[in-house]
């Protein structure tokens, strides 16, 4: 793990276990953060199920397809009229591959990840995301509403997805600045999350399942976006 640190190789996140201490695990929490690699600290049981082997001495590093951005980073490149994704907790990897590739083809400039409780930059959301995450920019932020206020900040205005919103998505306007911001599965926005959007829009079901999975919705939505961006230049 260390020569990985040393290396440079992408990393997704560092997990150590709960109650290990020492001088070299200091020295892996000092390495990683230097280089912007989360480390958490979970109970042993957690460690045994990302190895799946009890087999290893309380610290697993877990790989990155990619490293992600920092949101300066993200930022410094944009051109233009920007459209931007941000991710409310996604946990599923193959959700975020799938949402990678979408905005991908939506024509985004990039997605904005949490650190916690949330999917990482695995080989299975490379897979996932059929090749995307090669080419599309994506950013990952301790805090996620501190990043909203910093794109807010920079111009942007933010649309977030709450099936509970009265004002329909293709009421909203989706041009100029604009993030996107979806909620992960299952609780969808957290509340915080969506005290700092602008406005909060819903897609209409019909049915009993009133519900569209992250990634399905993510694809309705950035589609609304580039309907009315081309209608906007003709």
């Amino acid at each position: 793990m260390e020569e990985a640190l040393q290396a440079g190789r992408p990393l997704d996140r560092i997990v150590i276990a709960l109650g290990r201490h020492g001088t070299r695990m200091e020295e892996i929490v000092r390495r990683a953060r230097e280089r912007g690699v989360p480390v958490r600290f979970e109970d042993r049981g957690q460690l045994d199920r990302l190895a799946m082997s009890r087999d290893h001495q309380g610290v697993i590093a877990l790989a990155a397809s990619r490293a992600a951005l920092a949101l300066e980073d993200l930022l410094e490149k944009k051109t233009g009229q920007s459209l931007l994704v941000l991710l409310d907790g996604v946990e599923d990897p193959q959700n975020l591959g799938a949402i990678v590739r979408t905005a991908l083809a939506a024509g985004a400039e990039g997605v904005i990840i949490p650190e916690r409780r949330a999917a990482g930059l695995s080989d299975a959301v490379s897979r996932a995301s059929a090749g995307a995450l090669e080419h599309l920019p994506v950013a990952r932020v301790k805090n996620l509403v501190r990043a909203m206020e910093q794109l807010k900040e920079a111009g942007y205005w933010l649309i977030g997805l709450d099936e509970t919103a009265k004002q329909i998505y293709t009421e909203a306007k989706f041009t100029g600045n604009i993030g996107i911001v979806l909620g992960g599965e299952g609780h969808g926005l957290h509340e915080l999350t969506r005290k700092r959007c602008d406005f909060i829009v819903s897609i209409p079901t019909t049915g009993p399942v009133r519900s569209l999975n992250v990634s399905v919705a993510a694809g309705v939505v950035l589609f609304e976006a580039v309907r009315q961006r081309r209608n906007a230049k003709s």
